[in-house]
C-alpha cells in the first residue's frame, strides 16, 4: 500500500465537525488538550482569527487561553473550579435532612405514605423557613444517596381475592 504523505480525508456529512466539537468538550482532559491545540497552532505562527476559524471557537476565547498561558504557563490551561450557586441549606440542616427521610413524613405532620419532592419541599419550609423546589427538593434526595420511590397501586400487590 503506498501513503501519499498529502492524502486529505474528505468527510462529506457537515455536521460532523459539531459531532466532533461536542466531543472534545465531553470531559475536562480533552478540553484541556483543545485549549493546547490552540496555543500550539499560534505558537507554530497561525493568527489567532486563523485558529479560532480551524478550531471552531470564538477570536476571544483563543485570546483567552492564550493570555492564560502566556502569565501561568501550562497551568493556565488547566479548568478552573465551577461551583455553581452556593447551596441555601448547610451541611447541618441536610444531615438532619438525611435522618428525616428515613422515617415516615406523619412523623412530622406531613400528609404522605412516602417522601417525594413536594412533601420534602414542604418540610424543608416547615422546619427551616428555606422555600426550594420540588426539583431542587429531589435533586436533594440524589445528593443524600435516596432515590425516588412511587407508591403502587394496589392492582400491583396482585391478590386475586381483591380483583
Amino acid at each position: 500500500m503506498i501513503y501519499n504523505r498529502y492524502m486529505t480525508i474528505k468527510i462529506n456529512d457537515p455536521h460532523i465537525a459539531f459531532i466532533l466539537q461536542d466531543e472534545i468538550r465531553r470531559s475536562e482532559e480533552s478540553r484541556y488538550d483543545h485549549r493546547l491545540h490552540a496555543v500550539l497552532l499560534v505558537a507554530k505562527g497561525m493568527s489567532c482569527p486563523e485558529a479560532s476559524d480551524y478550531l471552531g471557537d470564538p477570536e476571544r476565547t483563543l485570546r483567552q487561553w492564550i493570555n492564560r498561558y502566556t502569565k501561568d504557563g501550562l497551568q493556565g490551561l488547566v479548568e478552573n473550579e465551577h461551583p455553581g450557586r452556593p447551596s441555601r441549606l448547610t451541611s447541618k440542616q441536610l444531615e438532619h435532612i438525611g435522618l428525616v427521610l428515613r422515617s415516615k413524613p406523619e412523623k412530622y405532620g406531613l400528609i404522605g405514605a412516602i417522601w417525594d419532592g413536594k412533601l420534602l419541599s414542604a418540610f424543608i419550609r416547615k422546619e427551616f423557613g428555606i422555600t426550594l423546589g420540588i426539583r431542587q427538593s429531589q435533586r436533594i434526595f440524589r445528593q443524600l444517596g435516596f432515590r425516588m420511590r412511587k407508591p403502587r397501586p394496589l392492582i400491583a400487590h396482585d391478590n386475586p381475592e381483591v380483583q
